[in-house]
């Protein structure tokens, strides 16, 4: 497919001229360094590398993707945020996304004053193509957001090589729940649709929540656009160097190990909910949280709450439903201990 991202692209990033770090203009790690008005003392005085080069080319190898396709940022959220300002002209300019799914969507296009399409899932929370393909024709309709498995349904989106194939915009599909699927991520499609971002995280599978590092897997002309944008030094060191140790072959067979587990947990955790008949429905899930219908979410979520048990209320998304993490076997085993209490 040729498509000019150029032409998506706001004409004022385009036209950008980014902030040069000192880091920018000397790149060695050796040295007096008399450039960036750092206090000569301590421990963490010096900036950390603005583009993660050491990550990268660690990613670049576990993945076999170019280090040049690969963007940091501070969380999936500022991943997120930087497409709006990349791709979004304020106050003319449209995204689509389909509901129920991750809020950060919305609440992004509210903060970029980008109009925001949402269209519903169907019932099996799968994207209803005759409903969408009437936007494919809108000149306004820059990104389309799909989660996939998706927040909070917890399943994997079908049709997506659909919309890749016939959407010109720019298509973003948030894989922070990958590692726990038995779909193929589409990271190892952005050469094959140069419109591709592809998002996952350190969040979720690694552990690493608080250590707040997204990643963005597309074109080298978007990554290019990405760091054109971003802030200079948008990770700091002691999170880089947070991911730098998590990147290593040990802990990397430990991630998977971890992973084995929650997934069988899992499997034990949605028998155990089948045989409660206070759980009305179980919705099918490849990620590492489980979306239940109950008889009375709001009831039964503050009845959890008093026994300091703390799932997520989706009520006010979807109807008497709550969002179980999967947790440790042991906070699993307390959390079906206390929902037969309430029965």
């Amino acid at each position: 497919m040729k498509i000019d991202i150029q032409k998506l692209v706001r004409k004022n990033i385009l036209n950008l001229k980014p902030y040069s770090s000192a880091r920018d203009e000397f790149e060695g790690e050796n040295g007096i360094f008399l450039d960036a008005n750092e206090n000569p003392f301590g421990v963490l005085n010096r900036y950390p590398d603005p583009y993660q080069k050491r990550i990268k080319q660690k990613l670049s190898v576990i993945n076999q993707i170019s280090a040049d396709n690969i963007f940091l940022g501070n969380g999936s959220d500022e991943v997120i945020d930087l497409a709006f300002r990349i791709f979004c002209e304020p106050g003319e300019d449209k995204v689509l996304t389909f509901s129920p799914t991750y809020g950060m969507y919305e609440v992004s296009a509210n903060i970029n004053d980008v109009e925001l399409i949402n269209l519903d899932l169907n019932n099996n929370f799968q994207i209803n193509l005759e409903t969408f393909k009437p936007y494919l024709n809108d000149e306004n309709l820059k990104i389309i957001f799909i989660c996939s498995p998706n927040n909070p349904t917890g399943n994997s989106i079908q049709n997506i090589e659909y919309i890749l194939e016939n959407f010109n915009g720019i298509i973003f599909i948030d894989e922070a729940y990958i590692d726990f699927s038995p779909e193929e991520s589409f990271k190892n499609k952005i050469k094959k649709y140069p419109n591709l971002i592809v998002s996952q995280t350190f969040s979720k599978a690694w552990g690493m929540a608080s250590v707040r590092v997204g990643i963005a897997y597309a074109s080298e002309e978007i990554i290019k656009f990405y760091n054109k944008t971003k802030p200079p030094y948008n990770i700091s060191q002691l999170n880089q160097n947070e991911v730098l140790n998590a990147l290593n072959d040990e802990n990397i067979r430990l991630v998977q190990d971890d992973i084995k587990l929650i997934l069988n947990e899992k499997k034990l955790l949605i028998q155990s909910l089948k045989e409660l008949k206070l759980v009305k429905k179980i919705f099918p899930s490849d990620a590492n949280f489980i979306l239940i219908e109950v008889e009375n979410a709001d009831l039964i979520y503050q009845k959890l709450v008093e026994e300091n048990v703390i799932v997520r209320n989706r009520n006010s998304v979807i109807k008497n439903c709550l969002r179980v993490t999967v947790g440790s076997p042991e906070e699993n085993l307390k959390l079906i201990e206390t929902l037969k209490s309430i029965i």
